[in-house]
């Protein structure tokens, strides 16, 4: 270490100082920065345009997700409203059905009063894209759109055969509201 009271030490302290200047004065050749300069405006501009191109396709996948959200909300947004009016259906089609063994015309008003109301009901169904599924006995049963109530053998029938229909089914565009309740022949093949 220089001691401050010899005259090397301020000799050292210009020389340094020196230096330092020249450090400062020298610059870079003007190629060389234009070329780093460049460079980094290109490493800038393509994590911009990834940037970009990110949020436009996170904007077009938000659209997309809203459409179909939307679509949804007006296809399938009565789904509780449509299953509480199936018993209303049920009620008077079992209404039709007890009219029609009774014998009379004392009450055909009331059976055509019953039965528009019934027309108008599946009027309105059909108008919101609610479909009846109503399987015939002899049909195949289908678990995506019958549930089995019950299993009998019945003979002349194959497994698998709808052998009585409980209740009819229904479909919401193409979801399922309620399924056809149905007996099944168990019969074994022969």
């Amino acid at each position: 270490m220089a001691d401050p009271k010899n005259d090397d030490f301020l000799d050292d302290i210009e020389t340094a100082e020196a230096e330092s200047r020249a450090a400062e004065t020298e610059e870079p050749e003007p190629e060389a920065l234009e070329a780093e300069e460049m460079e980094a405006l290109r490493a800038e501009r393509d994590d911009y345009r990834e940037r970009f191109m990110r949020a436009l396709a996170d904007a077009e996948n938000s659209r997309k997700r809203a459409d179909k959200e939307r679509r949804d909300a007006e296809n399938y947004g009565g789904t509780r409203l449509a299953r509480d009016l199936l018993p209303v259906h049920d009620n008077l089609h079992r209404a039709l059905s007890v009219a029609e063994e009774i014998e009379g015309d004392s009450h055909s008003a009331l059976i055509e009063g019953v039965e528009l109301t019934l027309k108008e009901l599946m009027s309105v169904f059909h108008k919101h894209g609610i479909v009846e599924i109503a399987p015939q006995v002899g049909d195949r049963f289908d678990p995506k759109e019958h549930e089995a109530m019950f299993e009998a053998p019945v003979p002349n029938t194959k497994a698998g055969d709808i052998i009585q229909v409980s209740a009819v089914g229904f479909m919401l565009h193409d979801r399922l509201l309620r399924p056809a309740q149905v007996g099944v022949s168990s019969t074994p093949a022969s």
